[in-house]
């Protein structure tokens, strides 16, 4: 019997259930996994997720592919010019996110700023002796300079939310555009990487991972930010030099890293562990029922259209 939906996982919510009874049959089996090589030449859509790279050598195991759903905005784990050349439709899960990713790099700002890992330990450890005057002291955020890598969605989301804290909002993007963004609750000027990195007291990554963006903050640019800058990143992995950044935490010349994405994930570089001002998270983006439950339901809406053939 033809096996028309091959998952890596479950999705969370009934929308990948209700997928697979209007598309029988639905098998779920770990990526890779000798189920899941077993099921990939009678598939007819595959849902994979952002950490599970699929090669043009899996699409020529699947002959009778016509789909690939991944649950995530990201589609850089994807052949897509291959799946372009063989008709193989693309789906993922943009817009839905947005508030939700927008919310975890203000968590983790916050978290770097006020020192909350710290100040939660100090108080398990049993050693606080209550409070003193310089204990725990953070940078403060309002009146600085926030530059965020990203125009789009999320970028914008953030931006309204730096500004919420008093901060400045200015924006670099890929495309090179100039002229002021409108991010909802003011507008914020564009500038060149060159520009905004010396500005940025905080700099919050925002942008996707393309040929252009891998490895956009290397050393050198690393180096043009302040003295005691703070850099989020909920976007991807491969846009910060990992090294660099760890090298200058260990210096001082950094303030602090917060990072809900990894080069190589869920492989981390293991000097993170031993960084000092630095908040890890486990990809935590999207991470609440409401979004993630969207994102299912998006992603299994396209893949019904794409198997259909009706446009969503």
């Amino acid at each position: 019997m033809s096996i028309r939906i091959l998952s890596t996982s479950p999705l969370v919510g009934p929308a990948l259930a209700e997928l697979g009874a209007r598309f029988p049959n639905l098998r779920l089996a770990a990526f890779r996994s000798p189920e899941w090589n077993a099921a990939l030449p009678e598939a007819e859509a595959l849902v994979v997720m952002l950490s599970e790279p699929i090669t043009e050598a899996d699409l020529d195991a699947a002959p009778k592919l016509r789909a690939i759903g991944t649950y995530s905005v990201g589609v850089n784990h994807l052949p897509l010019k291959a799946c372009e050349s063989r008709g193989i439709a693309v789906v993922n899960t943009p817009g839905v996110l947005t508030d939700a990713t927008a919310d975890i790099a203000l968590a983790l700002l916050l978290a770097l700023t006020r020192r909350v890992a710290e100040g939660e330990a100090l108080v398990r450890s049993g050693a606080w002796k209550g409070w003193a005057p310089d204990q725990l002291l953070g940078p403060g955020l309002a009146g600085k300079a926030c530059g965020i890598l990203g125009s789009g969605p999320i970028g914008q989301a953030f931006a309204r939310r730096a500004w919420a804290l008093g901060m400045r909002p200015l924006f670099w993007d890929r495309d090179g555009r100039d002229g002021e963004v409108d991010f909802g609750a003011g507008r914020a000027q564009r500038m060149s990487l060159a520009e905004l990195l010396p500005l940025s007291a905080v700099l919050s990554l925002h942008c996707p991972l393309t040929d252009q963006t891998r490895g956009l903050l290397d050393r050198a640019a690393l180096e043009k930010l302040p003295e005691g800058a703070v850099i989020i990143n909920t976007a991807r992995g491969g846009i910060l030099d990992e090294n660099a950044a760890i090298d200058l935490l260990e210096s001082g010349r950094l303030g602090g890293v917060g990072l809900d994405v990894y080069d190589g994930e869920p492989r981390i570089n293991p000097r993170w562990l031993q960084a000092p001002r630095a908040v890890l998270l486990p990809h935590l983006g999207s991470a609440t029922v409401e979004t993630r439950e969207a994102m299912a339901r998006l992603l299994c809406d396209g893949l019904g259209n794409a198997l259909t053939g009706t446009r969503g």
